[in-house]
Protein backbone atom coordinates (compact mmCIF):
# COMPACT_ATOMS: atom_id res chain seq x y z
CA UNK A 1 0.00 0.00 0.00
CA UNK A 2 2.80 2.31 0.97
CA UNK A 3 4.76 1.86 -2.30
CA UNK A 4 1.40 2.62 -4.30
CA UNK A 5 0.76 5.52 -2.63
CA UNK A 6 4.72 6.59 -2.92
CA UNK A 7 4.01 6.05 -7.09
CA UNK A 8 1.24 7.78 -6.89
CA UNK A 9 2.61 10.68 -5.11
CA UNK A 10 5.76 10.41 -8.00
CA UNK A 11 3.09 11.12 -10.41
CA UNK A 12 1.23 13.76 -9.03
CA UNK A 13 4.57 15.68 -8.64
CA UNK A 14 5.43 15.20 -12.33
CA UNK A 15 1.52 16.42 -13.03
CA UNK A 16 1.83 18.95 -11.25
CA UNK A 17 5.62 19.92 -12.85
CA UNK A 18 4.81 19.48 -16.15
CA UNK A 19 1.74 22.14 -15.66
CA UNK A 20 3.97 24.74 -14.17
CA UNK A 21 7.03 24.06 -16.39
CA UNK A 22 6.05 23.77 -20.33
CA UNK A 23 9.15 23.40 -21.26
CA UNK A 24 8.90 19.22 -20.00
CA UNK A 25 6.81 19.25 -22.68
CA UNK A 26 7.10 18.90 -26.62
CA UNK A 27 6.79 22.76 -26.69
CA UNK A 28 10.36 23.51 -25.37
CA UNK A 29 12.60 25.32 -27.94
CA UNK A 30 15.00 23.02 -26.92
CA UNK A 31 14.91 20.04 -29.90
CA UNK A 32 17.65 17.24 -30.25
CA UNK A 33 15.58 15.41 -33.31
CA UNK A 34 16.55 15.85 -36.94
CA UNK A 35 13.89 17.41 -39.22
CA UNK A 36 12.24 14.73 -41.65
CA UNK A 37 14.37 16.09 -44.35
CA UNK A 38 17.16 15.84 -42.28
CA UNK A 39 16.68 12.29 -41.35
CA UNK A 40 16.30 11.14 -45.09
CA UNK A 41 19.72 13.36 -45.97
CA UNK A 42 21.00 11.06 -43.24
CA UNK A 43 19.65 7.86 -44.31
CA UNK A 44 20.99 8.92 -47.85
CA UNK A 45 24.33 9.93 -46.45
CA UNK A 46 24.53 6.37 -44.85
CA UNK A 47 23.79 4.11 -47.23
CA UNK A 48 25.88 5.84 -50.09
CA UNK A 49 28.82 5.71 -47.12
CA UNK A 50 27.97 2.20 -46.06
CA UNK A 51 27.73 0.51 -49.43
CA UNK A 52 29.61 2.71 -51.94
CA UNK A 53 32.81 4.13 -49.80
CA UNK A 54 33.09 1.23 -47.68
CA UNK A 55 34.26 -1.35 -49.65
CA UNK A 56 37.03 0.64 -51.47
CA UNK A 57 38.43 2.63 -48.81
CA UNK A 58 41.45 -0.52 -47.97
CA UNK A 59 42.33 -0.13 -52.05
CA UNK A 60 42.25 3.65 -52.01
CA UNK A 61 44.45 3.87 -48.54
CA UNK A 62 46.96 1.66 -50.32
CA UNK A 63 46.97 3.14 -53.95
CA UNK A 64 46.71 6.40 -52.48
CA UNK A 65 44.61 7.40 -55.75
CA UNK A 66 42.29 10.35 -55.42
CA UNK A 67 39.03 8.53 -55.32
CA UNK A 68 37.35 10.04 -58.46
CA UNK A 69 34.74 7.32 -59.04
CA UNK A 70 33.19 7.56 -55.47
CA UNK A 71 32.89 11.79 -55.70
CA UNK A 72 31.31 11.46 -59.15
CA UNK A 73 28.98 9.38 -57.48
CA UNK A 74 28.61 11.40 -54.49
CA UNK A 75 27.66 14.57 -56.45
CA UNK A 76 25.37 12.63 -58.71
CA UNK A 77 23.47 12.02 -55.43
CA UNK A 78 23.85 15.53 -54.65
CA UNK A 79 26.16 14.86 -51.60
CA UNK A 80 28.25 18.05 -52.69
CA UNK A 81 28.21 21.43 -53.06
CA UNK A 82 25.95 21.89 -50.16
CA UNK A 83 26.61 25.70 -49.62
CA UNK A 84 25.78 27.09 -53.04
CA UNK A 85 22.56 28.41 -53.35
CA UNK A 86 19.33 27.82 -55.08
CA UNK A 87 20.12 30.93 -57.13
CA UNK A 88 23.02 29.15 -58.49
CA UNK A 89 21.63 25.84 -58.89
CA UNK A 90 22.19 24.50 -55.47
CA UNK A 91 20.18 23.13 -53.07
CA UNK A 92 21.46 25.68 -50.16
CA UNK A 93 21.87 23.46 -47.04
CA UNK A 94 22.67 24.73 -43.49
CA UNK A 95 25.75 24.01 -41.67
CA UNK A 96 23.69 21.63 -40.15
CA UNK A 97 23.27 20.08 -43.29
CA UNK A 98 26.90 19.67 -44.12
CA UNK A 99 27.66 18.16 -40.54
CA UNK A 100 25.54 15.65 -40.87
CA UNK A 101 27.29 14.50 -44.69
CA UNK A 102 30.55 14.86 -42.61
CA UNK A 103 29.97 12.66 -39.86
CA UNK A 104 28.14 9.51 -42.16
CA UNK A 105 30.90 9.98 -44.72
CA UNK A 106 33.60 10.12 -41.67
CA UNK A 107 32.61 6.78 -40.30
CA UNK A 108 32.65 5.19 -43.66
CA UNK A 109 37.16 6.53 -44.69
CA UNK A 110 37.65 10.80 -43.43
CA UNK A 111 40.24 9.83 -46.15
CA UNK A 112 37.02 9.77 -48.36
CA UNK A 113 35.58 12.74 -46.51
CA UNK A 114 38.15 15.09 -46.95
CA UNK A 115 38.23 14.41 -50.93
CA UNK A 116 34.75 14.99 -51.74
CA UNK A 117 33.86 17.44 -48.82
CA UNK A 118 36.64 19.90 -48.49
CA UNK A 119 35.71 21.50 -51.73
CA UNK A 120 33.28 23.15 -49.33
CA UNK A 121 36.49 25.10 -47.98
CA UNK A 122 37.32 26.40 -51.10
CA UNK A 123 33.24 27.76 -51.99
CA UNK A 124 32.74 29.58 -48.98
CA UNK A 125 34.78 32.64 -49.36
CA UNK A 126 32.96 32.72 -52.50
CA UNK A 127 29.74 32.23 -50.70
CA UNK A 128 30.58 34.62 -48.25
CA UNK A 129 32.00 37.54 -50.37
CA UNK A 130 31.54 37.24 -54.05
CA UNK A 131 29.42 38.65 -56.49
CA UNK A 132 26.44 37.26 -57.89
CA UNK A 133 28.44 36.78 -61.26
CA UNK A 134 31.32 35.66 -59.30
CA UNK A 135 28.98 33.12 -57.68
CA UNK A 136 27.10 32.12 -60.93
CA UNK A 137 29.85 31.60 -62.68
CA UNK A 138 32.10 29.84 -60.06
CA UNK A 139 29.05 27.70 -58.43
CA UNK A 140 27.49 27.21 -61.60
CA UNK A 141 30.41 25.36 -63.06
CA UNK A 142 30.24 22.78 -59.99
CA UNK A 143 26.60 22.46 -60.79
CA UNK A 144 26.84 21.53 -64.44
CA UNK A 145 29.51 19.06 -63.05
CA UNK A 146 31.99 17.04 -60.80
CA UNK A 147 34.52 19.86 -60.33
CA UNK A 148 36.85 20.72 -57.17
CA UNK A 149 37.89 23.87 -55.80
CA UNK A 150 40.36 24.27 -52.70
CA UNK A 151 41.58 26.75 -50.74
CA UNK A 152 45.30 28.56 -50.98
CA UNK A 153 46.45 30.09 -47.49
CA UNK A 154 49.21 28.24 -46.22
CA UNK A 155 52.60 28.59 -46.94
CA UNK A 156 55.97 26.49 -46.74
CA UNK A 157 56.86 28.99 -44.12
CA UNK A 158 53.70 29.33 -42.56
CA UNK A 159 50.34 28.09 -41.57
CA UNK A 160 48.91 29.05 -38.45
CA UNK A 161 50.71 32.68 -38.76
CA UNK A 162 48.71 33.63 -41.56
CA UNK A 163 50.10 37.33 -41.01
CA UNK A 164 53.31 35.85 -42.52
CA UNK A 165 51.95 35.04 -45.91
CA UNK A 166 54.22 35.81 -48.28
CA UNK A 167 52.66 35.83 -51.54
CA UNK A 168 52.14 38.97 -53.23
CA UNK A 169 49.60 40.45 -55.71
CA UNK A 170 50.93 43.86 -57.44
CA UNK A 171 47.95 45.92 -59.49
CA UNK A 172 48.43 47.07 -62.73
CA UNK A 173 45.93 48.30 -64.49
CA UNK A 174 42.55 46.15 -64.41
CA UNK A 175 44.69 42.96 -62.80
CA UNK A 176 46.64 41.61 -60.32
CA UNK A 177 50.09 40.06 -60.93
CA UNK A 178 50.43 37.05 -58.71
CA UNK A 179 53.57 35.76 -57.51
CA UNK A 180 53.85 33.28 -54.45
CA UNK A 181 53.96 29.71 -53.56
CA UNK A 182 51.34 27.64 -51.32
CA UNK A 183 51.62 24.45 -49.36
CA UNK A 184 50.04 21.38 -48.37
CA UNK A 185 46.95 22.38 -49.98
CA UNK A 186 44.14 19.95 -50.15
CA UNK A 187 42.61 18.63 -53.17
CA UNK A 188 45.22 21.49 -55.63
CA UNK A 189 45.61 18.47 -57.84
CA UNK A 190 42.33 17.64 -58.79
CA UNK A 191 40.93 21.51 -58.09
CA UNK A 192 39.27 23.72 -61.03
CA UNK A 193 39.77 27.12 -58.80
CA UNK A 194 41.12 27.69 -55.82
CA UNK A 195 40.60 30.70 -52.81
CA UNK A 196 44.07 32.51 -53.19
CA UNK A 197 44.97 35.09 -49.98
CA UNK A 198 47.83 37.28 -51.38
CA UNK A 199 49.56 40.62 -49.69
CA UNK A 200 48.70 43.46 -52.09
CA UNK A 201 49.79 46.21 -49.51
CA UNK A 202 53.32 46.77 -50.05
CA UNK A 203 53.75 48.70 -46.47
CA UNK A 204 55.15 45.73 -44.09
CA UNK A 205 53.16 47.65 -41.10
CA UNK A 206 49.95 47.55 -42.71
CA UNK A 207 47.80 45.86 -40.42
CA UNK A 208 46.95 42.35 -41.43
CA UNK A 209 43.56 43.43 -41.45
CA UNK A 210 43.84 45.37 -44.35
CA UNK A 211 47.26 43.92 -46.00
CA UNK A 212 45.40 41.22 -47.73
CA UNK A 213 43.10 40.40 -50.59
CA UNK A 214 41.60 36.93 -51.69
CA UNK A 215 41.20 35.97 -54.92
CA UNK A 216 39.57 33.47 -57.31
CA UNK A 217 42.30 31.59 -59.67
CA UNK A 218 41.64 29.26 -61.82
CA UNK A 219 44.08 26.42 -62.09
CA UNK A 220 44.67 26.24 -66.08
CA UNK A 221 45.49 30.09 -66.43
CA UNK A 222 49.20 30.49 -67.43
CA UNK A 223 51.73 30.54 -64.56
CA UNK A 224 49.42 28.15 -62.51
CA UNK A 225 51.93 25.15 -61.26
CA UNK A 226 50.33 22.06 -59.39
CA UNK A 227 53.11 20.41 -57.42
CA UNK A 228 53.53 16.68 -56.60
CA UNK A 229 51.09 14.53 -54.23
CA UNK A 230 52.39 14.63 -51.17
CA UNK A 231 52.63 11.07 -48.96
CA UNK A 232 51.00 11.62 -45.94
CA UNK A 233 50.62 9.86 -43.07
CA UNK A 234 46.62 9.60 -43.26
CA UNK A 235 43.97 10.60 -45.40
CA UNK A 236 45.93 9.11 -48.37
CA UNK A 237 43.04 8.80 -51.19
CA UNK A 238 42.79 12.67 -50.10
CA UNK A 239 45.35 15.27 -52.76
CA UNK A 240 47.32 17.41 -50.99
CA UNK A 241 50.13 19.65 -52.75
CA UNK A 242 51.60 22.82 -53.52
CA UNK A 243 51.08 25.58 -56.16
CA UNK A 244 53.27 27.71 -57.24
CA UNK A 245 51.65 31.15 -58.94
CA UNK A 246 54.32 32.97 -60.96
CA UNK A 247 53.72 36.23 -62.84
CA UNK A 248 49.89 35.29 -62.93
CA UNK A 249 47.54 37.40 -64.59
CA UNK A 250 44.26 37.74 -62.34
CA UNK A 251 41.26 39.96 -63.24
CA UNK A 252 39.93 42.62 -61.40
CA UNK A 253 36.77 41.11 -61.58
CA UNK A 254 38.39 38.30 -59.55
CA UNK A 255 39.04 40.14 -56.52
CA UNK A 256 36.86 38.63 -53.85
CA UNK A 257 35.06 41.60 -51.62
CA UNK A 258 37.24 44.38 -52.04
CA UNK A 259 41.38 44.71 -51.89
CA UNK A 260 42.23 44.46 -47.88
CA UNK A 261 39.22 42.09 -47.16
CA UNK A 262 41.07 39.06 -47.60
CA UNK A 263 42.33 38.26 -44.53
CA UNK A 264 38.62 38.52 -43.05
CA UNK A 265 37.29 36.51 -45.73
CA UNK A 266 39.66 33.68 -44.86
CA UNK A 267 39.36 33.78 -41.44
CA UNK A 268 35.47 34.48 -41.67
CA UNK A 269 35.48 30.80 -43.55
CA UNK A 270 36.10 28.94 -40.26
CA UNK A 271 32.69 29.26 -38.43
CA UNK A 272 31.49 27.78 -41.41
CA UNK A 273 34.11 24.79 -42.18
CA UNK A 274 35.09 23.79 -38.79
CA UNK A 275 31.61 22.38 -37.58
CA UNK A 276 32.26 19.73 -40.22
CA UNK A 277 35.54 19.00 -39.61
CA UNK A 278 34.35 18.63 -36.04
CA UNK A 279 31.75 16.24 -37.48
CA UNK A 280 33.90 14.65 -39.59
CA UNK A 281 36.56 13.63 -36.55
CA UNK A 282 33.27 12.38 -34.93
CA UNK A 283 32.54 10.27 -37.29
CA UNK A 284 36.21 8.76 -36.91
CA UNK A 285 35.25 8.25 -33.35
CA UNK A 286 31.88 6.70 -33.78
CA UNK A 287 33.90 4.00 -36.03
CA UNK A 288 36.41 3.40 -33.48
CA UNK A 289 33.77 2.68 -31.22
CA UNK A 290 31.96 0.11 -33.21
CA UNK A 291 34.92 -1.67 -34.51
CA UNK A 292 36.50 -2.09 -30.81
CA UNK A 293 33.22 -3.23 -29.42
CA UNK A 294 32.72 -5.93 -32.01
CA UNK A 295 36.64 -6.90 -31.52
CA UNK A 296 35.40 -6.73 -28.09
CA UNK A 297 32.77 -9.15 -27.98
CA UNK A 298 34.38 -11.74 -30.14
CA UNK A 299 37.87 -11.72 -28.82
CA UNK A 300 38.07 -14.17 -25.43
CA UNK A 301 40.69 -13.86 -22.81
CA UNK A 302 40.74 -15.59 -19.56
CA UNK A 303 37.60 -17.74 -20.41
CA UNK A 304 35.57 -14.81 -21.44
CA UNK A 305 35.01 -12.35 -24.37
CA UNK A 306 37.41 -9.08 -23.18
CA UNK A 307 34.60 -6.81 -23.26
CA UNK A 308 33.95 -8.05 -19.93
CA UNK A 309 36.72 -7.55 -18.26
CA UNK A 310 36.75 -3.89 -16.84
CA UNK A 311 39.96 -2.55 -18.07
CA UNK A 312 38.39 -3.23 -21.87
CA UNK A 313 34.74 -1.81 -21.15
CA UNK A 314 35.97 1.21 -19.24
CA UNK A 315 38.14 2.37 -22.36
CA UNK A 316 35.12 1.43 -24.90
CA UNK A 317 32.80 3.98 -21.83
CA UNK A 318 35.11 6.27 -22.43
CA UNK A 319 34.95 6.58 -26.14
CA UNK A 320 31.11 6.40 -25.69
CA UNK A 321 31.37 9.35 -23.65
CA UNK A 322 33.40 11.65 -25.71
CA UNK A 323 31.25 10.34 -28.73
CA UNK A 324 28.28 12.01 -27.81
CA UNK A 325 30.10 15.05 -26.14
CA UNK A 326 31.45 15.69 -29.87
CA UNK A 327 28.45 15.29 -31.51
CA UNK A 328 26.87 18.13 -29.16
CA UNK A 329 29.45 20.41 -29.92
CA UNK A 330 29.04 20.03 -33.50
CA UNK A 331 25.22 20.31 -33.17
CA UNK A 332 25.68 23.33 -30.98
CA UNK A 333 28.39 25.36 -32.93
CA UNK A 334 26.24 24.20 -36.44
CA UNK A 335 23.05 25.63 -34.70
CA UNK A 336 24.95 28.93 -34.09
CA UNK A 337 26.09 29.49 -37.74
CA UNK A 338 22.60 29.01 -39.29
CA UNK A 339 20.88 31.27 -37.05
CA UNK A 340 23.43 34.29 -38.20
CA UNK A 341 25.33 34.71 -34.89
CA UNK A 342 29.01 34.42 -34.87
CA UNK A 343 30.10 31.28 -33.70
CA UNK A 344 33.53 31.52 -33.90
CA UNK A 345 34.11 30.51 -30.50
CA UNK A 346 31.83 27.42 -30.53
CA UNK A 347 33.25 26.75 -33.92
CA UNK A 348 36.90 25.95 -32.28
CA UNK A 349 35.52 24.37 -29.10
CA UNK A 350 34.03 21.74 -31.71
CA UNK A 351 36.84 21.25 -33.70
CA UNK A 352 39.21 21.31 -30.84
CA UNK A 353 37.04 18.52 -28.79
CA UNK A 354 36.33 16.16 -31.55
CA UNK A 355 40.05 16.25 -32.88
CA UNK A 356 41.20 14.85 -30.10
CA UNK A 357 38.22 12.94 -28.85
CA UNK A 358 39.19 11.14 -32.63
CA UNK A 359 43.12 10.80 -31.81
CA UNK A 360 42.13 9.37 -28.18
CA UNK A 361 39.10 6.79 -29.61
CA UNK A 362 41.44 5.53 -32.26
CA UNK A 363 44.08 4.70 -30.03
CA UNK A 364 42.29 2.98 -27.55
CA UNK A 365 40.78 0.82 -30.52
CA UNK A 366 43.86 0.10 -31.20
CA UNK A 367 44.93 -0.81 -27.33
CA UNK A 368 41.51 -3.18 -27.73
CA UNK A 369 42.55 -4.67 -30.78
CA UNK A 370 45.74 -5.03 -29.15
CA UNK A 371 48.82 -7.05 -31.61
CA UNK A 372 45.95 -7.18 -34.30
CA UNK A 373 45.28 -3.24 -34.28
CA UNK A 374 48.75 -3.06 -35.46
CA UNK A 375 48.00 -4.95 -38.19
CA UNK A 376 47.17 -3.09 -41.82
CA UNK A 377 44.92 -5.80 -41.94
CA UNK A 378 42.59 -4.74 -39.34
CA UNK A 379 41.08 -1.20 -39.65
CA UNK A 380 41.91 0.74 -36.85
CA UNK A 381 45.25 1.14 -37.25
CA UNK A 382 44.32 3.54 -40.44
CA UNK A 383 41.60 4.84 -38.14
CA UNK A 384 44.41 5.75 -35.74
CA UNK A 385 46.76 7.40 -38.69
CA UNK A 386 43.72 9.37 -40.34
CA UNK A 387 42.69 11.05 -36.91
CA UNK A 388 46.28 12.85 -36.54
CA UNK A 389 45.33 15.31 -39.37
CA UNK A 390 42.40 16.61 -37.43
CA UNK A 391 44.34 18.72 -34.93
CA UNK A 392 46.36 20.41 -37.79
CA UNK A 393 44.36 21.07 -40.27
CA UNK A 394 41.82 23.94 -40.56
CA UNK A 395 43.83 25.39 -37.40
CA UNK A 396 46.23 23.29 -34.99
CA UNK A 397 44.82 22.25 -31.73
CA UNK A 398 46.88 25.05 -29.99
CA UNK A 399 45.41 27.81 -32.16
CA UNK A 400 41.86 26.54 -31.28
CA UNK A 401 42.48 27.20 -27.70
CA UNK A 402 44.20 30.60 -28.34
CA UNK A 403 40.80 31.74 -29.99
CA UNK A 404 39.13 29.86 -26.96
CA UNK A 405 40.98 31.94 -24.68
CA UNK A 406 41.11 35.20 -26.68
CA UNK A 407 37.39 34.82 -26.17
CA UNK A 408 37.02 34.21 -22.64
CA UNK A 409 39.56 36.88 -21.88
CA UNK A 410 37.24 39.46 -23.82
CA UNK A 411 33.97 38.35 -21.92
CA UNK A 412 35.60 38.41 -18.80
CA UNK A 413 36.49 41.77 -19.44
CA UNK A 414 33.40 43.00 -20.73
CA UNK A 415 31.76 41.67 -17.23
CA UNK A 416 29.56 38.70 -19.41
CA UNK A 417 31.41 35.71 -17.67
Amino acid sequence: MALSRAAWSSRQVLLQSQRLLPGLRHGSGLCFEFSDDQKALQELTRKFAREVIMPKVAEHDRTMEFPWDIVKKGWELGLMNGIVPPSCGGPGLGVVEDCILSEEIGYACTGMSTAMLSNGLGQVPVFLAGTEAQKKKYFGMQIEECRISAYCVTEPGGGSDVAAVKTRAEKKGDEYILNGQKMWITGAGVASWYFVLARTSPDPKTPTSSAFTGFIVERDWPGVTVGRKEINMGQRCSDTRGVTFEDVRVPKENVLGAEGQGFAIAMGAFDITRPPVAAEATGLTWRALDEATKYAMERKAFGVPIAHHQAISFLLAEMAIELESSRLLWKKAAYETDQGRRSTYYASVAKAFAADAANRAASNAVQVFGGAGFNSEYPVEKLMRDAKIFQIYEGTAQIQRVIIAKHLLQQAKLGLM
